[in-house]
């Protein structure tokens, strides 16, 4: 058997970690021959292949990004992109796929399976957002280095007596933004779910201020103020429709700045959060997602996103996970709120 394996979308720290289990139990359990595609979904359309052996596995687990590379290519957008797939599976002899990656990458592998080619989904992105599993690898690598900033921050902060807005990403959900606020001791958490009032986030501010401490102020890159702002960089879109975000921070500090009479800065981390080495917490949890994805194609179970269920791996309809993003519930937030100010 033949198994074809791609990584889609933003890269993320684990998905090395995937890949190599993959690579290991396809071979050393089944004896299969795995194929990597490289650059997403471009990978299958084009042919762009690259031999997965032991010895192409070896050295990277502990590796951030991807060995395979990745795109937001996306088959349904290209010209008989769907055909070309078909042909170059049927070209390399391949009999299923492994795709590994967020909404958009499982979206696609879901039409797939729909339309005949056996694929199964592991779920992949920082932001936590995708339904139907409680966490994806990533994430947690991206709180870590988003509290570590923060940590760094606050004594800067403190030194110049200014009020630092810290700009996290999370187009929809504000998971990163709740988890690294309150892990890095944030004063004020601003999550997409939730349109926030710039004047309570300006009191809370000077309440801090006047206790002679530096405000801290975190801020998911799709969060908006009530009304709404200014926020985009410009109007760009991907092949999957995302216009391309960024801005709330400065705008946040901006306004502090005019009406408290303090000093504000915004700092905005980007892609620092999705480079670099990953945790333990999600070496773990990519190396058992790439294990039961395996599973799943040697029972033929296509069709299915490999998933995390308190501490047990499970399968569940790409049809389901791909329903419905997981957004951040409004009783999360309101722990959050105590810290603020």
């Amino acid at each position: 058997m033949r198994i074809g394996v791609l990584t889609g979308g933003g890269d993320c720290p684990g998905l090395n970690a995937v890949i190599r289990a993959v690579v290991r139990k396809g071979i050393e359990a089944h004896g299969w021959e795995v194929i990597g595609f490289r650059n997403g979904w471009r990978g299958p359309i084009e042919g762009l292949t690259k031999q997965l052996g032991l010895d192409e596995v070896e050295e990277i687990l502990t590796r951030g990004g991807t060995i395979l590379g990745s795109s937001r290519t996306n088959p349904y957008k290209e010209e008989g992109g769907v055909e070309k797939i078909r042909a170059v599976l049927a070209q390399h002899k391949i009999d299923a796929l492994v795709a590994i990656g967020g909404e958009d990458t499982l979206g696609v592998a879901k039409r797939l399976t729909d339309d005949g080619i056996p694929v199964v989904g592991v779920p992949k992105t920082i932001d936590n957002d995708l339904g139907s599993t409680d966490y994806t690898f990533g994430f947690d690598t991206a709180v870590h280095i988003a509290t570590e900033a923060l940590d760094r921050l606050r004594t800067t902060a403190e030194s110049h007596h200014r009020a630092l807005v810290v700009e996290v990403m999370g187009r929809h959900a504000g998971w990163i933004a709740l988890h690294s606020g309150i892990a890095g001791g944030a004063n004020v958490i601003l999550v997409p779910e939730r349109e926030f009032n710039v004047e309570k986030v300006v009191e809370w501010t000077q309440r801090r201020f006047e206790r002679q401490y530096a405000p801290i102020i975190v801020v998911a890159e799709g969060a908006m103020p009530e009304g709404g702002a200014e926020s985009l960089h410009n109007g760009e879109k991907d092949a999957f429709g995302h216009v391309r975000l960024g801005g709330i921070g400065q705008w946040l500090a901006e306004e502090i700045a005019e009406r408290t009479g303090k000093e504000s800065r915004a700092v905005v981390l980007g892609h620092v959060q999705r480079g670099g080495t990953p945790t333990a917490y999600d070496r773990v949890l990519a190396t058992r997602f790439g294990l039961h994805a395996v599973d799943a194609i040697h029972d033929g179970d296509f069709g299915v996103m490999v998933a995390l269920k308190g501490t047990d791996i499970v399968r569940v309809k790409l049809s389901e996970a791909t329903a419905e993003l997981k957004t951040v519930p409004a009783e999360r937030l309101q722990e959050a709120e105590v810290f603020f100010g």
